[in-house]
């Protein structure tokens, strides 16, 4: 079968360019021919067909960051001339490669693929809905919505991560009749020969993901010096980029100094530091304002136990999560899925993420492979008390005998292996696009 995959950005780094890797080299270990349509120049992908739409060097995201080559905003800072060439950049290139007939075709993000698959003439696509395009564009900016809409109605299937995904799709398009009927749950998969168990593992936990507000970071390393109170030998690394950076390290300088004033001078400034509104970080500032007994000094002798360690390539993340005795996803923003969360299970770290949206389903689903005082771990709720409930957390995990951690270690590499694997992914990829629905679970 020839398949017609349109993602639009690179093939590294985040959920969504990962994604669109596994999918497409598990299609083609499923014998099919696979063109992939993208803006990355550099990687590669076994049996793939990549192609890049000449864009004109102008390449509109959803968070903002910089990426070589290219001229980067943020789709609210596009004109409508810049956005109209845009589109038509790309529906002209995926014609070029559907000239030579396509079979199956998947679009990625609610903007822009699926509108450009519907302008380009494909008459039967799935739609995957990551997430960040529906949260972070359409959503707060009215003016995409049409977009959205074109592309929601043209596709035959579309896929969510979450029911929570779903449930925010619907609400944000109720204009797109039959939407709900058409959604099915398509999370993605992780590869278990990549991702799996390593040999020797460290008293080290890890942060993976863009560090920007909404990841959360500031309450993991809110939270460290309780951990390193109980644990004097464990270690955290923060892997990743964003424009929350800078302030993230200010944030850990000020705790490392024991000056909490200056750490609640970071919490005051909120959003302003990645371009946002100054408001304060309520979560944060609320710890910072009433912190344990004895916090200050615990910060002080944390000092030089994190790291942070920039950006990972996905084959670095698969090296670092082994290591790794657990693995925090603090998302504060809604998540269509916990893929990280995933991918740590799979080489026996503990997960411990954020209880809502689509981490919550990925914990639900952990925990009920888990002995239930393990299992009463894998989450914590966002709110008031987040700091201390990580910590807790952390330290529950990091105590347990180590026969125990063991045991819930093959647990959660069983429960991966089961429930994801990226060739039934591409199965339901290629089942939502020929619009086989009644093959697909219901996002419920």
């Amino acid at each position: 079968m020839r398949v017609l995959i349109f993602h639009g950005y690179m093939l590294r780094g985040t959920g969504s360019n990962i994604y669109n890797v596994n999918l497409a080299s598990a299609l083609v270990r499923l014998g099919h021919e696979v063109h992939l349509l993208c803006q990355d120049r550099e990687v590669r992908v076994d049996g793939v067909s990549i192609h890049n739409p000449d864009i004109d060097g102008l390449l509109p995201v959803y968070v903002k960051d910089p990426y070589e080559g290219f001229e980067v905003k943020a789709f609210p800072e596009l004109s409508d001339a810049e956005l109209e060439r845009y589109l038509a950049a790309n529906v002209a290139a995926v014609r070029e490669v559907a000239a030579g007939g396509i079979e199956a075709a998947l679009a990625n993000h609610l903007v822009m693929g699926p509108a450009v698959l519907a302008r380009a003439g494909i008459g039967s696509f799935a739609a995957k809905i990551h997430g960040s395009a529906l949260e972070y564009t359409v959503k707060p900016h009215p003016r995409f919505r049409p977009h959205a809409r074109e592309g929601m109605e043209a596709a035959t299937g579309v896929l969510v991560g979450s029911r929570h995904t779903a449930e925010s799709l619907w609400a944000a398009l109720p204009e797109v009749e039959g939407l709900e009927g058409k959604t099915r749950l398509g999370p993605p998969g992780v590869d278990v020969a990549e991702f799996r168990p390593g040999g020797e593992r460290e008293k080290l936990v890890a942060f993976v993901g863009k560090l920007i507000v909404s990841k959360g970071v500031d309450l993991l390393l809110a939270a460290w010096p309780l951990v390193r109170a109980q644990h004097p030998d464990a270690r955290l690394e923060i892997a990743g980029f964003g424009a929350y950076e800078e302030a993230l390290r200010r944030l850990l300088a000020a705790l490392e100094r024991g000056d909490l004033e200056a750490a609640r001078r970071v919490a005051a400034l909120g959003w302003a530091p990645e371009g946002g509104e100054e408001r304060p970080l309520p979560i944060l500032s609320a710890f910072l304002a009433d912190p344990p007994p004895g916090y200050a000094e615990a910060a002080r002798a944390a000092a030089g136990s994190v790291e942070f360690v920039g950006r990972l390539e996905h084959d670095e993340v698969a090296e670092l999560l082994p290591r790794a005795e657990a693995l925090v996803m603090p998302s504060t923003f809604p998540e269509a899925f916990g893929m990280v969360a995933v991918e740590a299970a799979a080489c026996g770290a503990l997960p411990i993420s954020a209880g809502h949206s689509g981490m919550r389903e990925v914990s639900r689903r952990l925990a009920a492979a888990l002995p239930p005082q393990v299992g009463s771990l894998v989450s914590f709720p966002v709110g008031t008390g987040a700091v201390e409930a990580i910590a807790e957390r952390l330290s529950a995990w990091l105590s347990l005998p180590q026969a125990e951690r063991e045991d819930a270690r093959a647990a959660l590499v069983e429960a991966v292996g089961r429930l994801w694997s990226w060739e039934g992914v591409a199965r339901g990829v290629l089942a939502a696009a020929r619009g086989a629905l009644g093959e697909l679970p219901l996002a419920e």
